[in-house]
């Protein structure tokens, strides 16, 4: 692939008003600043990708996948997952290939998508874009440095990805309280990333192999927001045969997640089984169940947001 050679951009910020129906923002994007690229991406520990903004009908396979990128020393690193988001490779993540800003552009080289080049498009200190003008897109990156990144509430913004990063989630306690209901007899769920909508569900035997559940059930989904609750989602079931079922769901940690069934007082916990790394390294346990760059990309995700029905 021919590299091209993409300047760096300064994007100076010329006004910001905020009104009441709406917010003007006039950038010029052409104004040329040769600041030192490297001390633009290396500024920060993490770039968090805002992926609800990203522009443009291309895909770059890599961004669209990641959390974060890193750019330490000429090398890249990616969290893919949000499983051990915060420890692995130190909070960078994986290494997913190298990169140069030495003629004032950013050249990738992916180690598996090959390579890619990119104008940094500079918005404010903290805020960058990268614009891949040959795919026709355009990602906005958010800069952290390790200390002041919420790790923990970045599984809350990509709670329906955390949700398929383990091939089953196997019911590991239910609570003496609450009433009997349809859903004491799921013990097992799975939400794959075709999309975002369709889940499993299995009434089979706590300590059944991922491999041997029957999946007795396939129906849709959708996650809501909470109405003043940052730590907190509701989660619907859409079981065609006795209704929905709606649970409140919070995150316990990165293997364990606890539902709330809302209409009978219930309170259950599911455990990952079966963890799915996205993209294979060489870091990669080889314990573990692993993808390769197919399998999961991120998309723009839009949730209602709705009123807690009931506090506990």
């Amino acid at each position: 692939m021919i590299m091209r050679t993409l300047k760096l951009l300064f994007a100076t910020l010329i006004i910001s008003i905020s009104f009441t129906a709406c917010s003007v923002v006039v950038e010029d994007d052409f104004h040329d600043n040769y600041v030192n690229l490297e001390d633009v991406v290396t500024a920060y520990d993490l770039w968090y990708i805002d992926y609800n903004q990203t522009t443009g009908n291309g895909d770059v396979a890599f961004l669209s996948k990641a959390f974060t990128i890193s750019f330490i020393n000429g090398k890249m690193f990616a969290n893919n997952n949000l499983v051990g988001i915060g420890s692995t490779g130190n909070g960078y993540g994986i290494q997913i290939g190298y990169y140069n800003t030495f003629n004032g552009y950013l050249e990738v080289d992916h180690n598996l998508d090959g390579y890619y080049d990119f104008d940094v498009i500079q918005i404010s200190r903290d805020r960058i874009r990268l614009k891949d003008n040959f795919n026709n897109v355009t990602y906005y990156l958010e800069g952290y440095q390790k200390y002041n990144f919420d790790f923990d509430q970045v599984f809350y913004d990509n709670i329906e990805y955390f949700l398929q990063e383990y091939a089953a989630w196997e019911k590991t306690y239910t609570s003496q309280t609450g009433a009997l209901n349809e859903f004491d007899n799921e013990n097992f769920l799975a939400f794959t990333p075709e999309n975002l909508t369709t889940f499993y569900s299995s009434q089979d035997d706590n300590g059944t192999n991922i491999a041997n559940i029957y999946w007795d059930y396939i129906g849709g989904y959708d996650v809501a927001n909470v109405q003043g609750y940052d730590n907190l989602k509701i989660l619907t079931l859409d079981y065609d045969s006795w209704g929905t079922e709606e649970f409140e769901l919070s995150v316990i940690n990165d293997r364990k997640i606890s539902l709330y069934h809302i209409d009978s007082g219930t309170t259950y916990e599911f455990s990952g089984k079966g963890y799915i790394q996205y993209k294979k390294s060489s870091l990669a346990n080889k314990t573990e169940n692993t993808v390769s760059n197919d399998g999961r990309k991120r998309t723009k995700v839009e949730r209602e947001t709705k009123i807690r029905r009931y506090l506990k």
